[in-house]
């Protein structure tokens, strides 16, 4: 997903659940990037960590912050966030990650709170940084927030909501049964994207994981690039490596294990 995607997907989720217009969150948004709500999602997790790279930070994660816009002639109903059970900060974000990346160098890092007592100062909380673990520099985002029960088809929870996938780009949903960690089992949304089209041997691609808890709503989402991320299009920094840091199996046992639980529990 280009850079303005990702930003817009990181703006939709950070305004997800505010009811005056609020887009200004955005710093620390890690890139739960998303190709959808633009993705509008697009993701607050990685996708810039400095001046630029807030917005970046932006494109990485973020998942279904704001309840976003119903696409023309859709049925669908539109998908709003509930507040978050409580506080979440930037700091707890970024230590999570580095926690879910041991054994990397990091850089870039960037983090935003979420404020359960104050609906402008946000329900999405985020977190965002450059790994090298050896193999070369990648951006890596998350967010988390809670969307609001039943849920429905909404950001995370059907490839059909997202826009037309260009020709390799990918999406897949899967589910997780009930268990002591996840209970009442769990919906995953693993999309892949590049980052330009037609895709070139230098293009950057984007992978991203969506957990939902159905019991709570909790959301949490990584977004991992190929690269160190942001730009848009031939602008966004060439692949520094084949693969992202970890697996989409490995992100999921990350997302819902020990590390990230009590960041599950404080959103749902």
């Amino acid at each position: 997903m280009p850079f303005e995607a990702d930003l817009a997907h990181a703006l939709d989720r950070t305004t997800d659940s505010l009811e005056p217009d609020l887009t200004a969150l955005l710093s620390g948004a890690v890139e739960r990037g998303r190709s959808r709500r633009r993705r509008r999602r697009g993701a607050a997790v990685v996708a810039g960590v400095g001046a630029c790279g807030v917005m970046a930070v932006a494109a990485l994660v973020i998942p279904g912050a704001l309840a976003w816009t119903r696409p023309a002639g859709s049925d669908l109903e539109t998908v709003a966030l509930a507040m978050p059970r409580s506080a979440i900060t930037g700091t707890q974000m970024i230590e999570a990650l580095k926690e879910t990346l041991p054994g990397g160098r990091f850089s870039r890092m960037t983090g935003q709170s979420n404020n359960p007592a104050d609906p402008s100062g946000g329900y999405v909380a985020n977190g965002g940084l450059i790994v090298d673990d050896g193999h070369g520099a990648a951006m890596v985002g998350v967010s988390a927030v809670r969307l609001k029960l039943p849920l429905g088809d909404g950001d995370g929870l059907s490839c059909a909501r997202t826009p037309a996938r260009a020709e390799g780009d990918t999406c897949t949903l899967s589910q997780l049964p009930s268990s002591a960690a996840v209970p009442g089992g769990a919906v995953v949304m693993s999309e892949r994207n590049a980052a330009e089209h037609p895709v070139r041997a230098d293009t950057a691609h984007r992978w991203t994981v969506t957990v939902t808890l159905k019991s709570t709503g909790a959301q949490l989402q990584m977004v991992q690039w190929n690269s160190t991320g942001g730009g848009s299009g031939a602008d966004t920094p060439k692949p520094t490596r084949a693969a992202p840091p970890l697996s989409e199996q490995q992100v999921v046992a990350a997302l819902t294990g020990a590390v990230w639980s009590p960041i599950l529990g404080a959103v749902g």
